[in-house]
């Protein structure tokens, strides 16, 4: 009876660590697409990706999309080189190479670079609505999650999307990692309830919404804001204590944190 108790106090503390260390971080820094602006590599390369490891930044977000042969790929637009994502196979998708010279990079590819000499980089997953049905949307989710796990980087990869469906799919398949919606017509209550770990909204929103910074607190729910560019609005979010900041200008918020500690 004893070594029952003792382990249901350990376990009661553990899970007390794991759900307060969600909120453990304070104003980290992630990279819009990879850190791609300063040295004008092209959005969600790669290269850009590459950058924000080197930086040591907290995170780097990038965008899946999925072909019409299956394959998981990362661009944040609908379109590629004029040719709807979805309606292509990846054959053709690679015909037209990126501004430096890569070709569109594979969700695996991708994850593969992330896991190289990173010890601080979370990939932020951006799993977009499919624009044919939410049943793909949902597919394309599945199958995301299933790459990710095959590649071992569960540990370093979070998901976030506009469909609040997708997060939901991918909740069913796993009940650890970390989800944010990013809609912005959800209060921190509400995606509790249904098991989202935090919510990623547009700067604006948490603007017209001031509660829900308090609200998202209280109910230790992730707060995150994108796309924080300029340097009133960093300066807005940092003195709120957000969890993350989605940024383009990673350098440049980098330096506003400092300059406030």
């Amino acid at each position: 009876m004893n070594a029952i108790k003792i382990f249901g106090v350990f376990l009661f503390m553990l899970i007390i660590v794991v759900f307060s260390s969600c909120n453990a971080k304070k104003n980290a820094v992630v990279a819009h697409r990879g850190a791609w602006k300063e040295n004008n590599f092209p959005e969600n390369s790669i290269a850009a990706l590459r950058h924000a490891i080197d930086l040591k930044l907290p995170g780097s977000e990038f965008d899946v999309w999925r072909t019409a042969d299956d394959s998981l790929v990362i661009n944040h637009d609908a379109h590629y080189n004029k040719l709807l994502i979805e309606e292509t196979n990846y054959a053709d998708l690679i015909k037209f190479k990126l501004s430096n010279g890569e070709k569109l990079p594979t969700l695996s590819e991708y994850i593969i670079e992330g896991k190289k000499n990173n010890k601080h980089t979370l990939l932020v997953c951006e799993i977009k609505p499919s624009e044919i049905s939410k049943e793909r949307g949902k597919k394309t989710a599945l199958k995301t999650v299933e790459n990710v796990k095959k590649l071992k980087a569960e540990k370093i990869t979070s998901y976030i999307s506009f469909d609040y469906e997708i997060l939901k799919q991918i909740r069913l398949v796993d009940n650890k990692t970390s989800l944010q919606y990013l809609e912005g017509n959800k209060s921190p209550k509400e995606v509790k309830l249904d098991q989202i770990s935090g919510i990623d909204y547009h700067y604006s929103v948490f603007k017209k919404h001031p509660e829900w910074i308090k609200e998202a607190k209280e109910n230790n729910v992730t707060l995150n804001a994108w796309t924080v560019n300029d340097v009133e609005d960093m300066d807005w979010i940092i003195e709120n204590n957000f969890n993350y900041i989605t940024t383009n200008e990673p350098e440049l918020l980098n330096q506003r944190i400092k300059d406030k500690k």
